[in-house]
């Protein structure tokens, strides 16, 4: 008999120290996703908009990206704009943004680092050639403009975003 209680004595203090462990770790999980809330909200202000930024690039990648093929592929214009009625400047520099925005698009919606540094290689060719050669675009002071506006906003945001961070 006295084997049967002490068996049913340490059942119940194990079953005491469950419970115990139970309530201390669902309380620590409870503060733990308070204190991560709080963190997520306050502390990542300006990753999170460097990410959104990078998403709204990517769309408008993606934007221009299928402007340049819908004219390699004759989609708009009309007969004397057509691609090969072209220069074969105005064609390499086509297919080159053809291919290249659609590339810094993937890697801009995924926030990779690759995908930022092809979006730059976008925007600063985009600049030199309207800026250095204007007989392939038109050489358009605004586009310069834009490309050298959306530069200054990813160099800030990704300026604000590090330091938030800690080194």
């Amino acid at each position: 008999m006295s084997e049967i209680s002490t068996r049913d004595a340490a059942q119940g203090g194990a079953n005491a120290r469950d419970a115990a462990r139970d309530t201390a770790r669902e309380s620590a999980l409870s503060v733990a996703a308070i204190s991560s809330e709080r963190s997520e909200s306050d502390d990542n202000v300006w990753t999170r908009r460097l990410v959104l930024f990078l998403r709204v690039m990517a769309l408008l990648s993606i934007l221009k990206g299928l402007y340049h093929w819908a004219q390699v592929t004759g989609f708009v214009g009309g007969e004397d704009e057509a691609f090969e009625n072209q220069s074969m400047a105005w064609q390499a520099a086509t297919v080159y943004f053809a291919v290249i925005e659609l590339v810094a698009a993937v890697g801009l919606w995924l926030a990779t680092p690759w995908g930022a540094v092809v979006w730059l290689t976008t925007v600063v060719s985009m600049a030199v050639i309207e800026l250095m050669f204007p007989g392939i675009y038109g050489g358009s002071l605004v586009v310069v403009g834009v490309e050298v506006f959306m530069l200054a906003a990813y160099l800030a945001l990704a300026w604000m975003a590090a330091r938030e961070r800690p080194p």
